[in-house]
């Protein structure tokens, strides 16, 4: 009775039958990931669980701060909750670092100087970082500092360049950025193991080298983060995975502390560091988010295995595949066309709670080459944790799905997604 009562409330929601019998058969096909990832989202639950206790937290931690921010003991134990979460020294978890990309500037800049050299041993960085370190002429560039970049691309098959990456480690070599996540590339996302070897490998040729991981969109996918195999600096956004959708801004440097200091005098000023920066009542979101992303990660990651499946399916390429393990929430699906990637991203915009009646359209995005086209209906703007998807229209027209807060919503989306190409005559249900 309660299965027909579902289906009809779907149908209504305009998922045609066939779709739906189709998505049933799958759900029941993952029942048995599903479950690992519930067990992954248990022991990451308490880890954070035991990290506020460890700390603490009260309600005198929620209150606002205006001004300077000076002795905002709300803020500062929150990044010794963070730091405990994550098994570093240090942290710095604040609303003035308003994105991954600004996090990862602030990490960069303050730990490297003219004349030394960054190193990425994983290829080309996600798009948004050409700028900053000034693959692509930006004023205000790592590059116009002095800073020089090297990196070492992947081989064919996704795997890790060893040999040439100890060729590329030199004298100026200083700090070595290893993004986990594929970002708008068909590479493999790292894995925390991954991620442990290279680093590994890494301090045996150089042992003062940093090795900073860009951790966004991996946080909780698994019960261990970078700094939990040898990472010195592990840095992210709270409007992705460790916000739990209620964040509405901000971003996180954990590590060691040496290097957290040295980003903090880049985030606020020389000699002012951690000690400044007013919090303006956003404790009481950052903390109960950070409380609520495992679990909130772990519908994310569910929608992401049956979205994979799904599209896998209708014979449409999906990186990683239906069956592959996962170490971040996005899922690739290249759909060979720009008129499926507008239909795709439609289908997204429709699922939202939020401007559901909205049409993304594709256009120019600071920080990208080409036009992109973006839908998120989100209750935080720009928030990948929340169901979203984005695309560069360009070749082979791959798009890049992520998020849900419920599991619910992840999987309506995608069958509205599917739904939307369905009806523009590029798939079919037969």
């Amino acid at each position: 009775m309660f299965t027909n009562e579902l289906n009809e409330i779907y149908k209504f929601m305009g998922i045609d039958s066939k779709l739906l019998d189709l998505s049933h058969k799958i759900e029941e096909k993952l029942k048995d990931r599903f479950k690992i990832i519930d067990k992954v989202a248990e022991y990451n639950q308490l880890k954070v669980l035991k990290a506020m206790q460890d700390n603490n937290v009260s309600d005198v931690h929620f209150s606002a701060t205006t001004g300077y921010g000076y002795n905002d003991i709300g803020r500062d134990t929150l990044e010794k909750v963070y730091a405990d979460v994550f098994h570093a020294e240090d942290a710095l978890v604040r609303p003035q670092l308003i994105s991954g990309t600004h996090a990862l500037t602030v990490a960069l800049f303050g730990n490297l100087r003219p004349g030394d050299e960054l190193l990425s041993p994983v290829g080309k960085p996600y798009d948004t970082l050409e700028g900053v370190i000034g693959i692509k002429e930006t004023k205000g560039s790592l590059a116009e500092y002095g800073v020089t970049y090297k990196q070492v691309d992947l081989k064919p098959d996704g795997s890790i360049d060893y040999e040439n990456i100890k060729k590329a480690i030199g004298p100026k070599t200083k700090l070595v950025t290893i993004q986990r996540s594929k970002g708008y590339a068909s590479r493999p996302t790292l894995s925390v193991e991954q991620i442990g070897q290279l680093i590994s490998f890494i301090k045996n040729i150089k042992p003062d080298v940093i090795c900073m991981v860009d951790n966004c969109y991996g946080e909780f996918v698994q019960t261990v983060e970078p700094t939990d195999v040898g990472a010195d600096l592990c840095v992210g956004s709270l409007i992705k995975n460790p916000g739990g959708g209620l964040a509405p801004i901000g971003g996180y440097i954990v590590g060691k502390a040496e290097y957290v200091e040295n980003a903090s005098y880049r985030l606020t000023a020389p000699g002012l560091g951690k000690e400044v920066g007013a919090t303006l009542g956003l404790n009481s979101s950052l903390y109960q988010g950070l409380f609520l992303a495992p679990q909130v990660v772990s519908g994310a990651l569910k929608g992401a295995i049956f979205a994979a499946n799904l599209y896998e399916y209708f014979g449409f390429k999906v990186h990683p595949n239906a069956e592959e393990d996962r170490f971040d929430i996005i899922q690739a699906v290249t759909l060979n066309s720009p008129e499926a990637v507008i239909a795709f991203c439609e289908g997204i915009q429709a699922a939202a709670p939020v401007d559901s009646f909205a049409a993304p359209v594709p256009g120019p995005m600071p920080g990208y080459d080409c036009d992109v086209i973006m839908a998120a209906g989100a209750f935080v703007q720009g928030s990948s944790i929340e169901l979203s998807a984005d695309a560069p229209i360009r070749p082979p027209y791959t798009v890049f799905f992520q998020g849900g807060l419920t599991w619910y919503h992840a999987k309506f989306g995608i069958l509205k997604s599917l739904q939307r190409l369905y009806e523009k005559n590029l798939i079919s249900l037969n």
